[in-house]
């Protein structure tokens, strides 16, 4: 999986006060855990842009410079409810032979008999949680819908995952193959057409 680094710096003082003075300032308060103590930094909001607003999943090096630098993954963000604004992240220490999880993006591949027929592919997962060892993390999960025709769904289970698991029960549907207002009619009135009599034939 991918690693964007974010530069801080440690934060002296966690009050009310010194958090609204570095908002105001264009920084964002933050937190690490999954050490032995808690992490109180902060970072220009700017610095989060590649990480918040993708639909990529990544990890993260948190370089407080002085040779202080964590590994680490977004736990939990706020942001402000009429602006958009970041108002705070909590992120959590990785270890390498610690296992981790965290949700990565679903990436389509393949072409559906289905779709192709005519059948509209919905996207019931777009994102997966998944368990592994902070190597082994994919970038996404991989799902072929080749084999799908329409009326059949694609379930967690027909996807490949040899380095890691998937944390979703056997029966979770990724995708699925519906069929279509149109070929819906197609099929109504071709239904039709077979059973009218043919003008013509004698009895």
């Amino acid at each position: 999986m991918k690693s964007i680094t974010i530069k801080g710096s440690e934060r002296e003082s966690v009050g009310k006060v010194a958090t609204k003075a570095l908002r105001n300032a264009g920084a964002v308060p933050c937190v690490l855990y999954g050490g032995n103590q808690a992490v109180h930094f902060s970072a220009e909001e700017k610095a989060f842009k590649n990480l918040i607003y993708t639909p990529n999943a990544h990890t993260v090096v948190i370089d407080l410079g002085k040779g202080k630098s964590f590994d680490a993954v977004l736990q939990d963000i706020q942001v402000h409810p009429v602006s958009d604004r970041i108002l705070h992240i909590d992120f959590f220490q990785i270890f390498d032979d610690k296992e981790i999880t965290m949700e990565v993006p679903v990436k389509i591949i393949g072409k559906s008999k289905g779709v192709m027929a005519g059948g509209d592919l919905r996207l019931n997962n777009r994102k997966l949680k998944v368990r592994a060892l902070p190597k082994n993390l994919p970038d996404f999960v991989e799902a072929d819908i080749t084999p799908l025709d329409m009326g059949n769904k694609l379930y967690v289970t027909k996807v490949p995952s040899e380095n890691f698991k998937i944390m979703h029960p056997d029966n979770t549907v990724i995708c699925q193959v519906k069929i279509s207002r149109a070929a819906m009619k197609a099929a109504q009135e071709a239904a039709k057409a077979a059973k009218a009599p043919v003008k013509g034939k004698k009895k």
